[in-house]
């Protein structure tokens, strides 16, 4: 499945926006939704003085997988990729109360489906192996890291959130709109499907 347009020719269709978290299939899902959705969801649950979407972390996350040394380049676009929207089942689980353990078991299970329609959406396998798996958690821990450096002051970092390592970028707010068409444009270029995307999406985060 192949993303959506974010404005442009697209601009007035309507968008399938996530709802019902039961039974999402990869022919439900509307990239241009889902990047709109992440990208007007706050981190941290909007505990934090400057505004830093679920969408642009997780480009973050996934530009930093690409530069990463020591893999082809085909492994790193295809970790950038799973990356992107490793936490986008969260546009469909944002609204689910909070409960006892029975229902976070629950809410995992969805999001463990949900994430599988995700890959396939995206041409992904439906499954990523643990090696990759524990290097993207390291990279995104990487970069909660240098969000917590760049985005929090002093009375919001708790203890021992810089202890693990930041990426060297620093990490800058971007406005929802713009996020959102930074997830997209992110998406499109390592689809293949938007080269122009890729050079015009890094515009909320730069080297030190």
């Amino acid at each position: 499945m192949t993303s959506k347009p974010l404005h442009g020719a697209g601009e007035d269709r309507p968008l399938a926006w996530p709802g019902d978290p039961e039974g999402v299939s990869a022919v439900d899902i509307d990239f241009e939704a889902v990047a709109h959705v992440l990208a007007n969801t706050c981190r941290r649950g909007g505990r934090m003085r400057h505004y830093h979407s679920l969408a642009a972390h997780a480009v973050v996350v996934s530009e930093e997988i690409e530069a990463l040394q020591g893999l082809t380049a085909a492994d790193r676009r295809v970790l950038a990729l799973h990356a992107l929207i490793a936490g986008a089942a969260a546009a469909w689980l944002r609204d689910l109360p909070a409960g006892a353990a029975r229902g976070a078991d629950r809410t995992g299970k969805l999001a463990a489906a949900i994430e599988r329609a995700l890959r396939e959406a995206a041409g992904l396998d439906p499954v990523l192996g643990e090696e990759h798996a524990e290097l993207l958690r390291f990279v995104d821990r990487m970069a909660a890291s240098a969000e917590s450096r760049d985005l929090l002051d002093s009375t919001e970092v708790s203890d021992g959130a810089l202890a693990f390592p930041p990426c060297r970028r620093r990490v800058r707010p971007l406005a929802p709109e713009r996020a959102a068409r930074a997830w997209l444009g992110r998406l499109q270029d390592l689809q293949g499907t938007n080269s122009a995307a890729g050079a015009t999406a890094r515009t909320h985060a730069a080297p030190a």
